[in-house]
C-alpha cells in the first residue's frame, strides 16, 4: 500500500436543498437546543472504521470541483451527477457517484496547519496540536469508551496507522496487520499465527510462567501505569491467539462471492472488505490507509491512474457491504485527510497543501446520508460561509458512537483534559 513521503458543484436551485449551508448546528448551544427540541436523533453506532489519506487529497479534484473557476484553478477533471439530485462529484469516482445516500459530503473544512506531521496530528484527534500534550486517537478513545469481546482485538490498523494512544495506557493501543489482505490469500498475521512449531501447549505453559511472575511480584506492575498496561494487552493477545473467532474475522475466503466481487484486487479495496469484515465480527474500531495523495507535481495524472480507480472502488464497496449486512446504522465511517490542497494549479501541473480548504466524508452511525454540508467559496480556497473545523468533525464522529466528546480523562500527572478540547456536534448530520 503507498504511503506518503513527505464546487460549488451545486446548482443554485440545489442549494438549500441538499444542505450546503454550514451554519446550522456548528455551535454546542444550537446542537443542545435541537437536541432538546427531538431533533437530532440519539447514536445508534457500536463501531467505527476511519479511513485515512495520507498526504492531503485535493478537494477540488475529488468531491468539491469547481467548473466555473478559470483555467488556472479548475483541473483537467469534470463532475458527474450522482444519484442524490443537486450534488455531483469527480468523473473518477462513478462507483461513489451511485451510492451517494450513504454518507454526506462536508465541504468547507477548514484549519490553518500545512505540516503534514501537525496537520495529521489535528485530523487523528480531532484536537489542534501542543507541545506539551500528547492527546489520544480516536482509536484510542473508542477502544477504551467502547469495549468488545475479549477474544477480539478492540482496534486493528490495516497495515499500519499514524494514530497513538496518547497519555493514554498502551492497552488502547492498535493490532497492526502489518500487510494488506490479498484475493485468494490467507493472512499471517505477526503474533497471532503459530510459527516455527510453537503449539497450543506451548503457549499455556508460557503463559502459566508469566502468571508466576506476575504474582511474585505483587502490586508493583499494577502501580505502574506502563506495565499494566502491557500485562492486560499481553492477556488479550494470549486470548485471541487461542480463539478461533479472531481467525474467521480476518479470513476473507469465508466472504460470499458475491461480497467479495464488489471490491477490487488492489491493497485499499481488499483492506476496506477486511474492514467490513472486522467491524462484523465485533471489532470496535478499524483503520484503513490510503497514502500518497501529496501531489505536488503530476496531479492529474496520478489522481487519475493510481488514487481515485482503488478509492472509488473500495469505499463504495465499503458502503454498499454495510448497508446490505444491516451494519452501516451502527457503523460509524469518517473518510479524511490532514488538509487539502491549493486551488491555483503550480508549473509542476500539482497543487500544494492548503489547509484553509478540505473535505471529509461522514456515514452511518445514525448521521444523515445523502447531502452536502458547508461550502467553500467560488475557488476552494477557503469557507463560502461559517468554516467547519476538525473539532467538529471530531465531536460529531464520537456522539455518532454515543461517546461524550467533553468527557475528561487525566494523564499521568492528574492533569484533566476532555476528549475534544474545542468543538461540537454539526446538527445537520443528526437532524
Amino acid at each position: 500500500m503507498t504511503n506518503c513521503t513527505c464546487c460549488d458543484g451545486i446548482p443554485r436551485r440545489d442549494f438549500l436543498r441538499v444542505g450546503a449551508l454550514a451554519g446550522l448546528g456548528l455551535n454546542l448551544p444550537g446542537f443542545l437546543e435541537l437536541a432538546a427540541a427531538g431533533a437530532v436523533q440519539p447514536r445508534k453506532a457500536k463501531a467505527a472504521i476511519f479511513v485515512y489519506l495520507a498526504g492531503g487529497p485535493s478537494h477540488l479534484d475529488t468531491f468539491d470541483l469547481k467548473p466555473d473557476a478559470p483555467d488556472t484553478h479548475r483541473g483537467a477533471f469534470h463532475e458527474i451527477p450522482t444519484n442524490v439530485p443537486g450534488i455531483r462529484i469527480c468523473e473518477h469516482l462513478p462507483k461513489l457517484a451511485q451510492c451517494a445516500e450513504h454518507y454526506s459530503i462536508l465541504r468547507g473544512v477548514s484549519h490553518t496547519l500545512g505540516d503534514h506531521r501537525l496537520g495529521s496530528l489535528y485530523l487523528n484527534t480531532g484536537n489542534r496540536p501542543l507541545p506539551s500534550l500528547d492527546y489520544p486517537s480516536y482509536g484510542a478513545v473508542v477502544s477504551k469508551e467502547l469495549p468488545g469481546r475479549r477474544d477480539l482485538p478492540a482496534f486493528v490498523a490495516i497495515p499500519y496507522t499514524s494514530q497513538t494512544t496518547g497519555f493514554l495506557n498502551v492497552e488502547y493501543g492498535p493490532l497492526s496487520t502489518g500487510q494488506s489482505p490479498k484475493p485468494g490469500v490467507p493472512m499471517q498475521l505477526r503474533g497471532l499465527s503459530l510459527t516455527g512449531g510453537v503449539t497450543l501447549e506451548e503457549i499455556d505453559r508460557r503463559q502459566n510462567l508469566l502468571h508466576k511472575f506476575d504474582t511474585a511480584f505483587g502490586s508493583f506492575a499494577q502501580d505502574d501505569k506502563l506495565l499494566s498496561g502491557l500485562d492486560r494487552f499481553s492477556q488479550r493477545a494470549y486470548d485471541m491467539l487461542r480463539s478461533p473467532h479472531v481467525r474467521a474475522a480476518f479470513d476473507l475466503g469465508s466472504e460470499s462471492p458475491a461480497i467479495r466481487g464488489r471490491f477490487g484486487p488492489h491493497a485499499f479495496s481488499q483492506s476496506c472488505l477486511l474492514a467490513a469484515r472486522l467491524v462484523e465480527s465485533g471489532v470496535r474500531f478499524v483503520t484503513v490507509s490510503l497514502g500518497g495523495w501529496d501531489t505536488h507535481a503530476d496531479n492529474f495524472n496520478r489522481l487519475s491512474t493510481q488514487l481515485l480507480p482503488p478509492l472509488d472502488d473500495g469505499l463504495s464497496g465499503l458502503f454498499r457491504t454495510l448497508a446490505d449486512k444491516g451494519l452501516l446504522e451502527s457503523t460509524s465511517v469518517l473518510v479524511t485527510g490532514e488538509f487539502g490542497r491549493t486551488p491555483k494549479i503550480n508549473g509542476n501541473a500539482g497543487r500544494d497543501h492548503h489547509p484553509r480548504a478540505m473535505f471529509c466524508l461522514m456515514g452511518g452511525g445514525g448521521m444523515r446520508g445523502g447531502q452536502v454540508i458547508g461550502a467553500s467559496d467560488k475557488l476552494g480556497m477557503g469557507p463560502a460561509d461559517e468554516p467547519i473545523p476538525p473539532d467538529n468533525v471530531a465531536a460529531s464522529f464520537y456522539h455518532s458512537l454515543g461517546i461524550d466528546h467533553r468527557k475528561e480523562y487525566h494523564t499521568s500527572s492528574g492533569r484533566p483534559v476532555m476528549i475534544v478540547r474545542n468543538g461540537a456536534p454539526i446538527g445537520k448530520l443528526f437532524g
